[in-house]
């Protein structure tokens, strides 16, 4: 691309699920600059380190917004994840089979159902499985900053969980002191806290079929994805004015 344009890499947060104008849409019309919406739905980390293209996309940009997506989705010493759909389970690795021999894990599709059964049997040994998981994240991230030359912003994209989610808050597992280990790496970050649809009585401004209410009532509403762009035109607006 020849014209000065802004990327995002995010999940389905970025992608904007059930929305029709996802914050990234708002955003281009309020920095009169193309933004360039590279988010898919249940994407995690590992998908876009691994994508030579997207990274290519990113690479090109003023400046690149980086979800801060859940460290739940990424391979590492413990297990292996599907390599484009990162919240899928594929195999433990002799680390975790040894850390938990009781455990069949032929059972377990998806990464938070794995993590909810460890963390039940004993909250301990989870411990060593979570301080690995947030590890191989910092480590993960820092290689995506890296290969974007740090013109980066950080989006901290917070919301809390139904009771039946097995965790309380997105993104899975990811704490304050993950986010300052990668501070001095980027540009900045934006910390926001959102509200789900169904919290912020934005359900009726989606757009789903009849099964998918469940989903949309965790997800983030329209109103929401505009007070994001908001927040994100006055962190990117200085940001682009230095180019």
């Amino acid at each position: 691309m020849d014209d000065p344009y802004v990327a995002f890499l995010g999940g389905t947060e970025v992608y904007g699920r059930f929305v029709e104008f996802p914050f990234v849409d708002s955003l281009q019309t309020q920095l009169g600059m193309d933004c360039v919406n590279l988010g898919s739905v249940n994407a995690g980390l590992d998908s876009f380190v691994q994508d030579e293209t997207l990274i290519g996309i990113a690479r090109g940009a003023h400046v690149t917004v980086l979800q801060m997506l859940g460290a739940q989705n990424i391979s590492n010493p413990y297990y292996r994840v599907h390599p484009r759909r990162n919240d899928r389970f594929l195999q433990a690795h002799p680390a975790l089979k040894t850390l938990y021999p009781e455990v069949d894990f032929t059972e377990f599709h998806f990464n938070k159902h794995l993590l909810c059964t460890l963390r039940d049997i004993s909250g301990q040994r989870f411990e060593q499985v979570c301080e690995q998981l947030q590890r191989s994240w910092v480590e993960r991230m820092s290689v995506l900053i890296d290969g974007l030359d740090g013109r980066v912003l950080l989006l901290w994209l917070r919301y809390e969980l139904g009771a039946d989610a097995g965790f309380p808050e997105e993104p899975v597992l990811v704490d304050r002191a993950m986010a300052d280990a990668l501070r001095p790496k980027v540009q900045g970050i934006l910390e926001f806290r959102a509200e789900p649809a169904a919290a912020a009585q934005d359900i009726a401004g989606m757009t789903f079929g009849q099964m998918e209410l469940p989903a949309a009532r965790h997800m983030i509403g329209p109103k929401e994805h505009l007070r994001i762009a908001g927040a994100l035109a006055d962190h990117l607006s200085p940001l682009l004015r230095k180019k």
